[in-house]
């Protein structure tokens, strides 16, 4: 990853994936025309051939639709929960940094106690509350995915308050909450964007393993955990194809996305010996 500035091809690379994976999950299930919950039990179980590309599954459904809906579904929560994620942490990063003090110290003990917590049996705890509810699975994520992002905007907050643009904002007159909108803010927000592309694979297989454990989405709803869930007992009876296809696309998509946002947060985030001279 820290090569990647010495390698523009890989970036270009992967997001030509990414621009593959979008298309196939957002226009597959509508150009096919194909329910990705149709069932068919007379073609279960059937391999990947020219009428089902990625083969069926337990109940005859055809896996190169249903992948692409589930592909769009964990896209969708994972995206949701990044966000949510990154506007916790950045909010709660800027108000330590700025504030600082007894509230600095405060924040930053929670966020120890917050990462003590094994963030899996968090997230289970949560879902098992309100299993197969999408808010609580969304909860679950962002409310555990925070505080790295908190760390890293309070860092950026505090290193800002030095600068010399924020002591004449200061001398002018500016109050706290306006120089905390003015500066502080846009001080972090850079980190707030690499926040959303890198938690975005953290979220993806987070929200793939509680449905794989039967605490996510319901069977029946599309997801990449609940395919993976199926294929557990399709292995069984030698359908290979039922984790094979799945699992590539959550490998590839991960992969991908990582790539793109080392890229990203090189591009934002300065070199150590550049921002000691800033």
């Amino acid at each position: 990853m820290r090569n990647l500035r010495h390698r523009p091809h890989r970036v270009a690379g992967a997001i030509a994936v990414l621009t593959v994976i979008a298309v196939y999950a957002l226009a597959v299930p509508m150009l096919t025309g194909t329910n990705p919950g149709l069932t068919d039990f007379a073609a279960a179980y059937q391999p990947p051939s020219g009428s089902h590309r990625f083969g069926t599954d337990l109940a005859g459904r055809d896996l190169f639709v249903r992948t692409a809906a589930g592909l769009r579904v964990s896209l969708v929560i994972a995206a949701v929960c990044a966000v949510a994620s990154a506007a916790v942490g950045v909010a709660v990063g800027v108000t330590a940094g700025a504030l600082g003090g007894w509230i600095d110290r405060s924040v930053m003990r929670l966020v120890d106690g917050i990462n003590a917590l094994p963030h899996l049996l968090l997230g289970i705890v949560v879902v098992a509350l309100y299993p197969g509810n999408l808010v609580a699975i969304i909860a679950s994520i962002a409310l555990t995915h925070w505080t790295q992002v908190a760390r890293i905007a309070r860092a950026e907050v505090r290193a800002a308050r030095s600068a010399t643009y924020l002591e004449a904002a200061r001398l002018s007159g500016a109050t706290r909450t306006r120089i905390a909108i003015t500066h502080l803010v846009p001080a972090a927000a850079g980190q707030g964007i690499v926040a959303v592309i890198l938690l975005l694979p953290h979220a993806i297989w987070h929200e793939s393993t509680l449905s794989f454990l039967g605490l996510g989405l319901p069977p029946d709803q599309a997801s990449l955990g609940t395919l993976l869930q199926d294929a557990r007992a399709a292995m069984l009876t030698g359908a290979w194809w039922t984790l094979l296809f799945p699992a590539a696309a959550l490998i590839v998509t991960t992969l991908a996305v990582a790539v793109v946002g080392a890229a990203v947060d090189h591009r934002i985030t300065p070199p150590l010996p550049e921002r000691a001279i800033r």
